[in-house]
């Protein structure tokens, strides 16, 4: 059994008292509160910090998540880095979103009145915990799928700020991504328990969520893995598929357990709100193009493409590479190679593992990465199904 990994610290930060914290999209929060936890401590220069931003059900608590990612030896050395996870404005794991409460309404959460946010807007408020803590500069900032979005932006949004950049399956997303995170909104939107979201918090869509995770699950893993594990083998629990409608086949058993239990952890409202988040992830927005917004990144990039991702296909982040490259970017490639599809950045963290500390080491040792060379490292696995 593995042993938790327990944060150094682990506490909120609130900000915006006074003034709000004005959207992208021009909504406003008063006040915000970030629930943040480091893991190890950060040295007498602070800048030893690597920013970890997670995925859309992930919490600020990396190790919970990461853990084969934690160790000597391994990319979240913690004799060596502080370890910072923040959860994100939206989230349900403490920090400010639609289960909080309503600044104006008295006794009510905020609910479906939650404003419309952006990637940008959950790294603008990292931006202000990390002014409070002290750091100017991040060694790193790293993350997967929304998370890699996160720490894209962190290299466009705060150049200054950031000397490496890892973004593991993340991209915009295609029309068909798009397609597929309307239909899991839909799902939550169309149980009549949803009530324009203003349900109890005891009293959420269960059904609508748990088919939205469901959905989600189709997206983050592959057919190879699916028929491997699954085949057309009837539902473990003894049901015949072949005597009734409600008879199931394994895989449909799978999708209906993992929906049970995501949805006591996870609020419907936080789903709709970073699903949207997600879908509006654009460099482009508020730089005029893509190009210039590339053109203002100054950290060494590294983007990992997998190869049975097909939410965020690895021949899309190779792309972004070559456009940032294009850009004057100092950017480099690499590729897991996976049956597990999106999911791997999770599931096969283990062999994650070099690839991040590769690079880490790489800036270490020579403190510069060259530009146009692409380290496609193929690496193949099959590993426990892991969430998103």
């Amino acid at each position: 059994m593995r042993v938790a990994i327990e944060p150094t610290v682990e506490a909120d930060f609130t900000f915006a008292n006074d003034e709000p914290y004005t959207l992208s999209t021009g909504g406003q929060l008063q006040p915000v509160t970030l629930r943040y936890a480091l893991h190890g401590e950060l040295n007498a220069a602070r800048d030893n910090a690597l920013l970890v931003c997670h995925a859309l059900s992930g919490s600020a608590r990396v190790a919970d998540w990461w853990p084969e990612l934690f160790g000597p030896g391994r990319p979240f050395d913690t004799t060596r880095y502080c370890v910072i996870g923040v959860n994100i404005i939206g989230s349900c794991y403490g920090s400010t979103g639609p289960g909080s409460k309503h600044p104006r309404k008295p006794n009510e959460r905020y609910g479906s009145d939650f404003p419309l946010i952006t990637i940008s807007d959950m790294v603008g408020a990292q931006a202000r915990l990390l002014d409070h803590l002290g750091i100017a500069r991040l060694h790193a900032v790293i993350g997967g799928s929304i998370g890699g979005m996160q720490a894209l932006s962190w290299a466009v949004d705060f150049p200054e700020r950031v000397e490496q950049c890892i973004a593991i399956g993340a991209a915009p997303l295609s029309a068909m991504a798009l397609a597929l995170n309307h239909v899991q909104r839909q799902a939550i939107r169309n149980d009549p328990a949803w009530l324009n979201g203003s349900y109890a918090l005891d009293r959420q869509p269960v059904a609508g969520l748990a088919l939205a995770r469901s959905i989600a699950l189709l997206t983050y893993k592959s057919s190879e893995l699916f028929t491997e594990r699954f085949a057309r083998r009837p539902d473990r629990g003894g049901e015949d598929p072949h005597s009734s409608l409600s008879g199931r086949f394994d895989i449909a058993g799978y999708l209906d357990y993992q929906g049970s239990i995501f949805t006591p952890r996870f609020d419907a409202n936080s789903y709709l709100v970073i699903s949207k988040a997600m879908d509006t992830f654009d460099l482009a927005r508020g730089y005029g193009s893509e190009q210039a917004a590339l053109q203002r990144i100054r950290a060494r990039l590294l983007l990992v493409g997998i190869s049975s991702d097909w939410l965020f296909p690895a021949s899309d982040v190779f792309a972004l590479v070559e456009r940032a490259r294009a850009a004057g970017v100092s950017a480099s490639y690499a590729e897991l190679t996976s049956s597990h599809g999106h999911d791997a950045f999770l599931a096969d963290a283990e062999l994650l593992a070099p690839i991040i500390s590769s690079h880490l080491e790489k800036d270490r040792k020579a403190r510069v990465t060259q530009a146009g060379v692409s380290d496609r490292l193929g690496i193949s696995d099959y590993a426990v199904l892991c969430d998103d």
